[in-house]
């Protein structure tokens, strides 16, 4: 690797901001936005450079919009955008973790804390990497802007502080080149005998989210006289039916893209049954979607997660109601799924209500400049991974820039193992410090090769 980290600044900035309990609450009254601003100085003493040389916004409570002039008007800017919030730690939970969330530690090779893999690793990387081409006399040619919201792990509305930053680039007529943002990465793959090389999993579009209410309603009255199906019989039949009607997983040719890298780099003698399985795949596909984790990434996933009745054991419901929370993936529509739910009941007694969500994010093209350069670095990075464009199941900011991008991405270029990669939200969360240098040195990359 050629390009110059200061990883000891990076990693004592990431352990301060780490220390920042930057945690969002529905009600904004409840949030301690005194934490925002503690981070906010973090940064500012940290990155003084960037902080003298940029303009540096607050946009809505605590949304940061840094602006890196470039010196051709005519380019579109690219811009690097997170969040700096995190999910909250129950505190039933405290107890559970090796070292306290807030404290940044360092132990064990790890950084530990909430909000290391999600997502001050990214955002604070992003800031590193301009500041030290700063220090570097580096001057970009199209403009680039560092964009951090305050509230991605709470609201996925309009209401959003993302929805709010894309309307004011919106408004202002700006237009994008490319938005990288979290959802992907480079998960340590290698194994010897088994994997030759790590992948990079860039996201290039996201699933929809949409919650549905299911409302039966009954007569009431005593448990002792019973009708021959109560409101809750009635749902209970309803919600079976939807269980026993998922949707069709299918290979797209996201799904498959990643299998097949995955086939193509296996080690010797596997390799061997990779070549022999990949023309198979379509016979494969049921075996495939037998595996819910798997299924996930194939198909429009329906689940019951609530459900009421009566309140009282020996009282009939009046009303029973289920939620059914749905991941859609793109090319279908949050419209669709409900006529989907309506044929599969097939009961008028069933009232269907969508109390919320959002369609799948449009899918953002691989053949452009900004793929192309995030497929190069990780190649350079971490010899010779390769890239797979995958649909991530969870919701990002970065949906809300296709008001302004065509081009959004989701990719955070940490080589993480799996086990530490699949620990946001999640007690312990920590991120190994041998993946700083590189995963800072991908955003300083990634600037130079698209300014």
């Amino acid at each position: 690797m050629k390009e110059y980290v200061n990883v000891d600044r990076y990693t004592k900035t990431f352990q301060k901001a780490i220390q920042c309990k930057t945690v969002p609450h529905l009600d904004e009254s409840e949030t301690d936005w005194a934490e925002f601003e503690k981070l906010h100085k973090v940064f500012e003493e940290a990155y003084p450079l960037l902080h003298k040389t940029c303009k540096k916004e607050v946009i809505g409570k605590a949304a940061l919009l840094y602006t890196w002039e470039g010196t051709d008007p005519s380019l579109d800017p690219i811009a690097i955008i997170g969040h700096q919030d995190v999910v909250p730690v129950p505190e039933e939970t405290l107890n559970d973790w090796t070292y306290p969330p807030f404290d940044g530690v360092i132990a064990d090779g790890c950084l530990w804390g909430r909000g290391a893999i999600d997502m001050k690793d990214h955002v604070v990387a992003a800031l590193e990497s301009v500041e030290t081409l700063l220090e570097e006399g580096y001057v970009p040619k199209r403009t680039v802007m560092l964009i951090f919201g305050y509230n991605e792990e709470l609201v996925d509305t309009e209401d959003s502080a993302a929805a709010l930053l894309a309307r004011t680039l919106h408004e202002r007529g700006i237009r994008l080149e490319s938005v990288v943002d979290e959802g992907g990465g480079v998960p340590r793959l290698r194994i010897p005998g088994v994997m030759r090389k790590d992948i990079g999993v860039v996201g290039i579009a996201e699933k929809g989210y949409a919650d549905y209410r299911l409302t039966v309603e009954g007569k009431g009255g005593h448990s002792a006289t019973p009708p021959k199906h109560t409101a809750v019989g009635i749902l209970a039949k309803a919600v079976t039916n939807v269980e026993n009607h998922p949707y069709k997983a299918e290979l797209t040719p996201e799904f498959k893209s990643i299998l097949y890298l995955l086939l193509d780099n296996l080690d010797f003698p596997l390799i061997v049954l990779g070549k022999l399985l990949k023309p198979l795949l379509p016979l494969l596909r049921p075996a495939l979607a037998s595996i819910p984790e798997v299924a996930s990434l194939m198909q429009t996933t329906t689940s019951v997660t609530m459900a009421s009745g009566s309140p009282q054991a020996n009282v009939l419901p009046q009303v029973a109601t289920a939620t059914i929370n749905s991941r859609i993936m793109p090319g279908r529509t949050m419209d669709e799924v409900e006529r989907h739910l309506k044929k599969v009941i097939g009961d008028k007694r069933v009232k269907i209500e969508r109390i919320g969500g959002n369609d799948p994010s449009p899918i953002s093209p691989i053949d452009t400049e900004s793929f192309r350069a995030i497929d190069e670095i990780n190649r350079e990075l971490y010899d010779k991974a390769i890239t797979a464009p995958y649909v991530i199941m969870g919701a990002t900011d970065a949906r809300h820039y296709h008001l302004v991008c065509d081009n959004v991405y989701r990719h955070s270029s940490f080589n993480v193992p799996v086990n530490i990669f699949m620990l946001f939200h999640q007690t312990d969360e920590r991120i190994p410090l041998e993946s700083f240098e590189k995963g800072v040195a991908f955003f300083k990359m990634y600037i130079k090769r698209m300014t």
